[in-house]
């Protein structure tokens, strides 16, 4: 369990593919804190650390991790966003953030605006129905708000405040990449339980 708000970030060392997915090695800054087994959000998907190497960790992605999620998109060199799980004593900060990736989606657009940015990202059909305007949503596990969503141009947006914009790793995003979307299990939730309700 994650709350969207991103500690810091780390750089993919090595990317390599095999035969069950692909293996990954993150340099990153709380390595000294983490063991065999712990789980980091990476990007916004949940992963456990296989291996504690110099520095940083291994991590083991399943295909099925690769189908649904933008992580094998990514190259050595590339940063990514990392938080640790949280623990019962922490503050909620954010919103509640499984790690379970639903789907991936394209950036529209990242800009500038006065001190801020505009972030828009396409927004999958199928998956509409789970964002409100001032609704959560977790984008590449950033805990966002979505400020606007516009249904006919299948978009949303939120705004980045110079603090977030600084502390993740969307300085190195531009449009036409793919960002990892989870949406709020709130929603998802009651909309299970109103199919049932109704006999579904």
């Amino acid at each position: 369990m994650f709350t969207g708000i991103v500690e810091t970030t780390g750089t993919i060392r090595s990317y390599e593919p095999n035969q069950e997915g692909a293996r990954i090695e993150l340099e990153i800054p709380f390595a000294s804190e983490l063991a065999l087994g712990d789980s980091v959000a990476t990007n916004g998907c949940c992963l456990t650390i296989s291996e504690l190497i110099d520095g940083g960790g291994a991590f083991d992605l399943l295909a099925q991790t690769l189908r649904v999620t933008g992580l094998g998109d990514l190259a050595a060199g590339d940063p990514v966003n990392l938080e640790r799980a949280l623990r019962v004593d922490d503050r909620l900060g954010g919103h509640i953030v499984q790690g379970h990736v639903d789907t991936v989606a394209e950036i529209v657009a990242l800009e500038r605006v006065g001190d801020d940015y505009g972030f828009e990202i396409a927004l999958p059909d199928n998956f509409a129905r789970y964002l409100i305007p001032k609704g959560s949503i977790a984008v590449d596990g950033i805990s966002l708000t979505a400020a606007e969503v516009e249904d006919d141009k299948g978009t949303f947006t939120c705004w980045i405040t110079p603090h977030t914009f600084a502390v993740t790793n969307l300085a190195k995003r531009s449009a036409g990449e793919r960002v990892n979307l989870e949406f709020d299990l709130l929603a998802k939730h009651l909309e299970r339980l109103v199919q049932f309700g109704k006999g579904e």
